[in-house]
């Protein structure tokens, strides 16, 4: 058995979760999910914990202490809650009040508040990216595709609109082609994203045997890195080339890379480029 003891899984949608409960099972550490209803992954089932709804915090707390969980891990999205049609449990009532006036600030100071709330209750929070070691993108390409000149320069102001736009509070990815933003990620998600990349003409993009363009996915300046870091993975290179871009890129050391293996092979099936910039 590990010894750094029970990890306190709260788990949204996606892969990430998934990835991290996988991990801690290969290294033979305890582990308890709070599977958010609406969005926790059906795979998650197996693993022992609870459903709980977003606006039940005692209900979560309770059940982390109880399982004898003292760091705690947030993982997996979740969309913005209509805050007038949660069912708070007591704890959640207490605390609601404080998480729409956050909410007004923007979702980094919403997730932020609800940190406060676990650490408060005496919880370490950990980050996604330590947990996985070394799954996050390192500098330079992952596969054996690499950027040119041209895509070089795209990547470069596909991140300055990235982190302006993260200075804002809006996202966490772009999507440049030949000096030109065709799209800056918000509340939709980077797959929407690339859906709306797509149905764009193929003389703003790029297209089979022509591919032209990049997705960028940076951290938002001054966020808090244990929790909502980007991520990439294997889904995310095949609706880049939907959309004709030729690769996707980010900031080395911030993001995520869902299983690496696999999207290095999916990259160089594709004939994408993965690409780490410091």
């Amino acid at each position: 058995m590990n010894s750094a003891g029970r990890l306190g899984l709260v788990a949204g949608g996606g892969d990430l979760p998934v990835r991290v409960a996988a991990r801690c099972e290969a290294e033979a550490r305890a582990l308890f999910v709070v599977r958010l209803k609406g969005f926790a992954s059906d795979t998650l089932a197996r693993f022992e914990g609870i459903d709980s709804g977003l606006g039940e915090f005692g209900r979560t707390l309770s059940a982390l202490k109880a399982a004898g969980c003292r760091e705690v891990c947030f993982a997996g999205t979740v969309n913005r809650p209509d805050f007038s049609q949660l069912k708070p449990d007591l704890k959640g009532a207490t605390v609601l009040p404080g998480l729409i006036k956050a909410a007004t600030r923007g979702d980094d100071a919403l997730l932020r508040q609800v940190l406060s709330v676990f650490e408060a209750e005496g919880f370490a929070i950990t980050g996604a990216d330590d947990l996985l070691g070394g799954d996050t993108l390192g500098e330079g390409a992952l596969g054996r595709v690499r950027p040119n000149a041209e895509q070089g320069s795209d990547i470069a102001k596909a991140l300055q609109v990235a982190r302006m736009a993260g200075e804002m509070d809006i996202g966490q990815g772009a999507v440049v082609c030949r000096g030109l933003v065709l799209a800056v990620e918000a509340q939709e998600g980077t797959d929407a994203m690339l859906d709306r990349v797509a149905a764009l003409p193929e003389a703003l993009r790029g297209r089979d045997g022509a591919r032209a363009g990049v997705l960028v996915k940076a951290p938002k300046p001054g966020q808090d890195r244990r929790v909502d870091l980007p991520v990439i993975g294997v889904r995310t290179l095949e609706n880049a080339a939907r959309a004709g871009l030729a690769g996707v890129a980010g900031e080395a050391g911030g993001l995520i890379v869902i299983e690496p293996e696999a999207v290095r092979e999916a990259a160089d099936r594709l004939g994408l480029f993965v690409a780490g910039v410091s």
